[in-house]
């Protein structure tokens, strides 16, 4: 707070002050949220993302088999012969897919 405002315009001064302070901080909570928004961009930051993503994707993944395959479901001889066949689709048994999800 300017002591210049407070002398000379009294409390007007001071509420004046206040209502900067209020400004910047107002300011300040805008650069942070958007700072939050945006992540890391660092590449380090972006593999760690992607890595917890992959681990979530995982997670719910074998989840979904186990619980089909224990109502009967899905069996998982007929499910990894699946797998084998989507994984050779996009031209190369590679223990990955790129292909279209949905045919």
């Amino acid at each position: 707070m300017g002591w210049g405002k407070m002398l000379l315009l009294g409390k007007l001064g001071q509420q004046m002050d206040i209502e900067d302070q209020k400004r910047e901080i107002e300011e300040l909570r805008q650069q942070l949220a958007a700072g939050a928004r945006a992540g890391d961009t660092t590449l380090k930051g972006r593999v760690a993302q992607l890595e917890r993503e992959n681990g979530e994707l995982r997670l719910y993944l074998a989840s979904l088999i186990r619980y089909l395959g224990h109502k009967g479901v899905l069996r998982q001889d007929e499910f990894c012969k699946l797998v084998e066949a989507v994984d050779t689709e996009d031209g190369d048994a590679d223990n990955g897919y790129w292909g279209k999800i949905i045919k």
